[in-house]
C-alpha cells in the first residue's frame, strides 16, 4: 500500500506562547502600586514615631507632707512654752508693798503647786527646769506625726558596671553634688551617659529632696568618678543625690499604692520604705522591695 507525503501542520502563533503585552502592563502597574503602598507605610511609621509620646502614666499630684519637726530644741517630754511676742508684753510697774503681802497671802493659802503626769518615754530629773521638745526630730515646724521621707526613703540601684548606673541616672534625672571641702557654693553634675553638665550654686537655694550614701560601696565609687570626670574636686566632700520633683511624687504614689496592697491606708503608719531601681522595656521603674511600719502608740 502506497502512501503519500506526510501533510505538514501549521505551527501555533508565537503570540500564543507569550505573554501579551496587555498582561506585562497590568503585572508593571500591580508592581508598582505595591512598592508605592510599602513607601507610604514606612513614612507613616516614622511620621508616628516622631510626633506620637507613650507616657508612662499618669502621676497622681501628692501634697508635700505637713511634717512636725523640733528643729535644734532639745528633746523632750512635753513642750516648753514659747516666749511671748512683744503684742503680748504688757507693760510691768514695780508693785507697791501692799500689793505684795496680798500676793503672798494668796500663795499661802491656795494649792502651792501641782504636777501633771505625762505618757512619755523620757525621764523627768530634778537637773532642770526645761520640759524639751516632745515633737520628732527634723526641721522645726507644727504638722502630723510623719516619719519625713528624708528618713524614711531609701534608695537602690543595680548595676553592672558605671554605664548601666549613668543611664539610671539620666532616665530618673538624678542630679549628683558635692558640698563642703571648704567650697562655699554647691557644685553640681548631671547628664552622666554623654557629656557631662557641671554648675555651681548656693546651698540656701536648693528645695529638692537629697540623699545621701550611708556607707562606702562600688556605686559611691562611681559617683565620685562622675563627678570628677567633670572636673570637680571630690576630697573631704560629701557627694549628694538630687531627687527632681516628679520622681517624689512618683516614689510616693508608688510607696502608699505598695502600702494599702498591705492594710494601711497613710504614711503616718509607715516607718521604712526600701525602693529599688529595675529595668523595663520603656527603661527603668522604681519598685518597693520592703516596707516596715510603726507601732501603734
Amino acid at each position: 500500500m502506497s502512501s503519500g507525503p506526510a501533510s505538514l501542520k501549521r505551527p501555533r502563533s508565537l503570540d500564543s506562547l507569550q505573554m501579551k503585552f496587555v498582561d506585562k502592563v497590568a503585572g508593571w502597574l500591580m508592581s508598582f502600586v505595591v512598592l508605592v503602598g510599602l513607601g507610604v507605610l514606612v513614612l507613616l511609621i516614622i511620621f508616628l514615631s516622631r510626633t506620637l509620646t507613650f507616657p508612662a502614666g499618669e502621676i497622681e499630684v501628692v501634697p508635700v507632707e505637713n511634717v512636725a519637726g523640733r528643729g535644734d530644741h532639745a528633746e523632750g517630754f512635753a513642750r516648753d512654752l514659747e516666749p511671748p511676742g512683744a503684742e503680748e508684753v504688757e507693760e510691768m510697774t514695780e508693785p507697791t508693798l501692799a500689793e505684795s503681802l496680798e500676793a503672798v497671802t494668796s500663795a499661802v493659802t491656795n494649792v502651792a503647786a501641782s504636777l501633771d503626769s505625762l505618757e512619755t518615754n523620757s525621764a523627768s530629773t530634778n537637773k532642770g527646769k526645761g520640759k524639751g521638745d516632745n515633737r520628732p526630730p527634723g526641721p522645726l515646724g507644727e504638722g502630723d506625726d510623719i516619719v519625713p521621707r528624708f528618713e524614711r526613703w531609701e534608695l537602690k540601684f543595680a548595676a553592672k558596671n558605671m554605664a548601666g548606673y549613668s543611664a539610671q541616672l539620666d532616665f530618673f534625672k538624678i542630679e549628683l553634688g558635692a558640698m563642703g571641702g571648704g567650697v562655699k557654693e554647691v557644685d553640681y553634675v548631671s547628664g552622666f551617659s554623654g557629656a557631662s553638665n557641671r554648675r555651681s550654686a548656693p546651698g540656701s537655694q536648693e528645695k529638692r529632696l537629697y540623699f545621701m550614701w550611708r556607707k562606702a560601696g562600688p556605686l559611691l565609687q562611681y559617683d565620685r568618678q562622675l563627678i570628677q570626670r567633670a572636673g570637680i574636686q571630690t576630697n573631704d566632700r560629701v557627694l549628694i543625690k538630687f531627687i527632681p520633683k516628679e520622681l517624689e511624687d512618683r516614689l510616693a504614689v508608688t510607696e502608699l499604692a505598695y502600702a494599702k496592697t498591705k492594710g494601711i491606708d497613710t504614711v503616718k503608719k509607715i516607718a521604712k520604705t526600701v525602693f529599688e531601681s529595675k529595668a523595663t522595656n520603656s527603661g527603668f521603674e522604681w519598685t518597693v522591695v520592703e516596707q516596715r511600719y510603726r507601732l501603734a502608740k
